[in-house]
């Protein structure tokens, strides 16, 4: 495939090198001279030496046969002109990093539409979801976060002693928009109807509102549902620390975080509903002491600096915590710690750079549908966009013949998000989430009126 990369620092960095090991034919854009200068020397990709948001640039880069443009730069402005001319210029896909602030902006104005950008993304908001994960759901297979972050999807094993066993899907109650999308039961892939019911065994993925998710949870297996409250204490108050509270806010949780400058603690203590911002060293042992992180359920050290988050969780291990996670900037010394966190109390580390590419790897495909997940039993989590020749458009979902081994999980119109619900109608330009079996794939692009199907 052809690929634009606008922007060389740690992530389109290392996009490049991974894609260029992959046999893609890679042209990376970067504004700065010598930089420039050096990486044509070091990579086996085309490097040009101007800005993202030029014209005459982009044209250079070939962005008119271009399959996937990614603009990577750390300045939103830049990534959001980028792609919109590069989509104007023929780039088939555009992909742009964003701040964390304008990320959290789109609930109120829709950048992705009046940009052209198919994919907007904050490496902030990416890590502390992969850190949230273990936090919010340690007993679940999977969770994924779909369609901008507004519903979430988890996969849970059921118990012997699962209240929801041997009654009808329709009869248990779980909350509105909350659905159970796919069951996989003895190897065996089955799409629920109204009147199905579960087994004791069955893989379910269920999804919805991530506010309203941990009701149906509870619903399923009264385990994976405690309503005791968890302890987490965040160490460090920016991008990645805020992120993360941010994530937790919808669950049940007492949530500190530990931040030594003053002044971001102020800000933080206004932007934060649920979340106490204390003004606090956490690589300094008796401050960890004083705030009894020992009781924490959860000990999260989410600053840039490597050494002291790692230092940090050893800390709060050592004087109780029950598990710790970190953020690793550097991908090599994530792997590394990783692979001996069992040795060193640390329940998981999260590299940035690797959760970014590994966002951003499923959208190198010469598909217009995404694979956003695949899930067991061969099922697939779809993003599909909504062509001109579909033939559910202008029709409600009731109204709409969907494949019988699918499932619709989201509809997008805008930035707008929800699980749909029976009169919500389907319209050109929209984007449809779904749950499908390997034989409904097909059926299903071709009902979107998706290219490529």
């Amino acid at each position: 495939m052809n690929i634009i990369i606008v922007g060389a620092g740690s992530i389109g960095l290392h996009m490049a090198r991974t894609l260029s090991e992959q046999e893609h034919s890679i042209c990376l854009v970067e504004n700065d001279e010598k930089l420039a200068a050096e990486l044509n020397e070091q990579l086996d990709s085309r490097v040009i030496h101007g800005s993202g948001a030029s014209v005459e640039i982009l044209e250079e880069a070939g962005v008119a046969k271009c399959d996937v443009l990614f603009a990577l730069t750390s300045h939103d402005h830049t990534n959001l002109v980028c792609t919109s001319i590069g989509k104007s210029l023929g780039a088939r896909r555009s992909i742009a990093r964003t701040s964390l602030a304008m990320q959290r902006e789109q609930w109120l104005y829709d950048y992705a539409g009046q940009f052209r950008v198919d994919y907007l993304f904050s490496p902030a908001r990416l890590a502390a979801v992969e850190l949230a994960k273990s936090i919010r759901n340690p007993d679940c297979l999977a969770v994924e976060e779909l369609a901008r972050g507004r519903i979430e999807l988890q996969q849970i094993r059921l118990e012997p002693g699962s209240p929801a066993l041997a009654i009808p899907l329709r009869d248990l109650g779980l909350p509105p928009r909350v659905r159970i999308g796919a069951v996989l039961r003895r190897g065996k892939l089955i799409i629920p109807q109204a009147g199905d019911a579960l087994e004791a065994g069955d893989l379910v993925t269920i999804f919805g509102h991530p506010r309203r998710l941990a009701e149906g949870v509870r619903k399923l297996n009264l385990s994976n549902g405690d309503d005791g409250q968890l302890n987490v204490v965040i160490f460090g108050g920016g991008d990645y620390g805020f992120a993360l509270a941010q994530a937790l806010e919808g669950g049940n949780f007492r949530t500190r975080i530990m931040e030594k400058d003053r002044r971001l603690c102020e800000q933080l203590g206004q932007q934060l509903q649920k979340c106490t911002v204390i003004n606090a060293d956490a690589t300094s042992l008796r401050e960890l002491k004083e705030e009894r992180v020992g009781d924490a359920d959860f000990f999260v050290a989410a600053t840039h600096d490597d050494e002291d988050n790692v230092m940090a969780c050893l800390q709060a291990r050592d004087i109780g915590a029950k598990a710790c996670l970190t953020l690793i900037h550097r991908s090599d010394y994530a792997s590394a710690i990783r692979r001996s966190g069992s040795q060193l109390g640390i329940l998981d580390a999260v590299s940035p750079r690797v959760a970014v590419s590994r966002e951003l790897a499923r959208f190198v495909t010469a598909d217009e549908a995404t694979v956003l997940r695949s899930l067991p039993g061969g099922v697939e989590i779809l993003s599909v966009p909504v062509g001109e020749g579909s033939a559910a458009a202008g029709r409600s979902i009731a109204e709409t013949n969907w494949p019988p081994a699918s499932g619709i999980i989201a509809l997008q119109h805008g930035n707008q998000a929800a699980v749909p619900a029976a009169e919500d109608r389907v319209e050109i330009g929209d984007t449809v989430v779904a749950i499908v079996s390997p034989p409904a794939k097909q059926e299903l692009l071709k009902l979107l009126g998706c290219a490529g199907s």
